[in-house]
């Protein structure tokens, strides 16, 4: 049909391997400073928010990193997600290219991927993550919370800037039916939070507190690590089984509509 819009796939091999980008660029990225001394972190600095297995990821150039079983299985209950032709807005801009979009909606967690940051081999038994997103979909939050409760026996806990907490009861809903613990930030439950409270009590957050709260949590504790949805180089390569055809391995019709 000339007016079709979504565009089917006539078969699907789920991908098996994220695509690490690194390992195609014309030269390496430079270096992630850390905040306290200015120099290049090491793999020393990460150790005690993030687990071995992650920060083999951060620092890899091999162009394709294995994606865990368990990971793929999650991957299954919704990927590959529809791909849609854009017409009325083709016909608007009045252009002749073909304009198409991925439709991430089918997924509780829209378009973050809901890869758990804590393999089985790590010794992580309750995650801890700065789920703050100014975004209608439940999508940072809802991926860390669901994520390590269907592949580990792990728990999330989401340190949440209080103005959202309080805006977005449904959301919280959702993350807590995951598993995971929701704290409105800053918190008493913190050094960091607790001086922020001190100068003013009803504070209404903000993404960097509920960061402070986070990373001084799973600095603190042995069995708690942080995850983060932006930044570092191991969230990109996670990501990379949205949207390209080349991982998502799809299969066109010999014919696609016009």
């Amino acid at each position: 049909m000339t007016d079709s819009v979504k565009v089917p796939a006539r078969r699907i091999t789920h991908p098996k391997a994220w695509y690490n980008l690194q390992a195609d660029l014309p030269k390496p990225l430079p270096a992630v400073l850390h905040p306290g001394t200015g120099q290049p972190i090491g793999p020393e600095d990460l150790l005690p928010l993030f687990p071995m297995s992650l920060i083999a990821q951060e620092v890899s150039t091999e162009r394709e990193i294995e994606i865990p079983g368990p990971v793929r299985d999650v991957y299954r209950q919704w990927r590959v997600t529809p791909l849609y032709r854009a017409r009325r807005l083709e016909k608007v801009l009045q252009t002749p290219a073909r304009i198409y979009y991925k439709y991430e909606g089918v997924s509780p967690a829209a378009a973050t991927s809901p890869t758990p940051r804590f393999r089985r081999r790590s010794t992580t038994r309750r995650p801890a993550s700065s789920a703050w997103r100014p975004k209608p979909a439940p999508g940072s939050g809802a991926a860390r919370s669901r994520s390590p409760a269907r592949c580990s026996d792990s728990r999330c806990r989401c340190s949440w800037s209080a103005s959202r907490y309080d805006q977005k009861p449904y959301r919280r809903a959702l993350m807590e039916t995951y598993g995971a613990r929701c704290t409105p930030s800053p918190s008493n439950e913190t050094a960091s939070g607790r001086a922020i409270l001190a100068q003013r009590a009803d504070h209404p957050g903000s993404l960097g507190i509920a960061i402070s709260e986070a990373v001084e949590v799973a600095a603190q504790r042995e069995d708690t690590k942080y995850a983060l949805g932006s930044v570092l180089n191991h969230v990109l390569l996670h990501q990379t089984v949205i949207g390209s055809r080349r991982w998502s391995r799809w299969r066109w019709p010999a014919t696609t509509p016009t």
